[in-house]
């Protein structure tokens, strides 16, 4: 058995479970230690029982935990090179497990892949976490999917995806000053609705069974609009019968069985 459990997700911090019968890893931690704990528990797991945290970049939204978790629960830390040392000030006594961009290794039995993405962090990845003949997909910081990004997530039967905003709301928002908007909009900021739909579209057809909408913004999104983007624009070609829904925030704590 292969789930996905995500526990936090959005622009205040983001965090999933993956668990196989025997390995239990965290994508991200950027939510309290407490409340990941807390999370676990209600699913039965005990922060001890995490054989690792992934970290897709340094963002607060998705490591602020990181040194806090490793030092009170012994749980190493695997993060590529840049994304260590612009964590390395706060992060003193965690044990890091450094990997290369574009490398695969094992961890426990999950065989994990990971792969650059834009975004405007030191070193943002992507990840593909395989477990016999199951896959689970993470894109969940960057402004656009290249031709690569949508390569190494075309074969997974589950995907995780960025759908930040919505292009208008974004644009009226009052809050957010000019150059905020234009980072978000960059290619090298965040995925709009409409942007995760034409990714969707572009894998669907192949292995795809389910879309996991995350990181949408409090303000400039909501999940019917999620939704109803990404929706429309499935339903008129190969994509109709593609399982989508919205990551929920706060975390329901909904385990998703990915094979």
């Amino acid at each position: 058995m292969f789930h996905l459990t995500v526990l936090a997700s959005g622009s205040s911090g983001n965090c999933a479970l993956l668990e196989t019968p025997t390995t239990r890893v965290l994508v991200d931690a950027g939510v309290s230690s407490r409340k990941i704990a807390q999370r676990l528990e209600v699913l039965g797991v005990k922060a001890e029982q995490i054989d690792a945290v992934l970290l897709t970049h340094e963002h607060s939204d998705h490591a602020s935990a990181v040194g806090v978790w490793a030092r009170r629960y012994k749980t190493p830390i695997y993060a590529n090179r840049l994304t260590a040392e612009a964590l390395s000030a706060d992060t003193k006594g965690v044990e890091w497990r450094l990997f290369s961009t574009g490398a695969e290794f094992q961890l426990g039995v999950l065989k994990v892949q990971s792969f650059a993405i834009p975004h405007d962090a030191a070193e943002p990845v992507g990840f593909v976490f395989k477990h016999e003949e199951h896959s689970v997909g993470f894109l969940t910081d960057l402004g656009v999917a290249t031709k690569m990004v949508l390569e190494r997530v075309r074969p997974v039967h589950t995907l995780v995806l960025e759908a930040n905003h919505d292009e208008k709301l974004l644009q009226d928002d009052t809050r957010r000053p000019w150059a905020i908007k234009q980072r978000i909009f960059s290619r090298h900021g965040h995925l709009s609705n409409a942007a995760a739909a034409e990714v969707l579209a572009e894998i669907a057809g192949g292995n795809l069974r389910r879309a996991v909408l995350g990181h949408l913004s409090e303000d400039c999104n909501t999940p019917d609009l999620a939704l109803r983007t990404v929706r429309a624009r499935l339903d008129s070609g190969a994509g109709a019968s593609l399982e989508v829904l919205c990551a929920p925030s706060p975390a329901t704590g909904e385990r998703l069985l990915v094979g």
